[in-house]
């Protein structure tokens, strides 16, 4: 059993920057992947960005390559997404999601994870 929660999410202007955290309890992320998702009502849940192998591996949305940067802090059993350039498209609900690790194949997909955090909402305002 892990338990997620989400903080770092708020209104900011296009431009600006955010840093999502996701703070696990329960059992150590590692080993494990880590993948921010995001979505907005009426439409599926996106992925966003993915860490596995410890850390020594990460994967990027197309949408967002470049400007977010996905990291973890082991000794703080906490996942981050530095959010950099923000743009009006990139408001949504994110939340994080962990499970063993998974084959690559399956990273993406929202129905391989078992375990999730509540959301924290992100505005961004042009």
């Amino acid at each position: 059993q892990v338990q997620l929660v989400e903080s770092g999410g708020g209104l900011v202007q296009a431009g600006g920057s955010l840093r999502l955290s996701c703070a696990a309890s329960g059992r150590t992320l590692r080993g494990y992947t880590v993948t921010w998702f995001r979505q907005t009502p009426g439409r599926e849940r996106e992925f966003v960005s993915s860490s596995f192998r410890s850390g020594s591996s990460t994967h990027y949305a197309d949408s967002v390559l470049g400007r977010f940067t996905i990291s973890m802090d082991n000794a703080k059993n906490t996942a981050y997404l530095q959010m950099n350039n923000l743009k009006p498209e990139d408001t949504a609900v994110y939340k994080c999601a962990t499970d063993r690790s998974l084959i690559l194949s399956s990273i993406r997909r929202f129905d391989q994870y078992d375990y999730w955090g509540q959301g924290t909402q992100v505005t961004v305002s042009s």
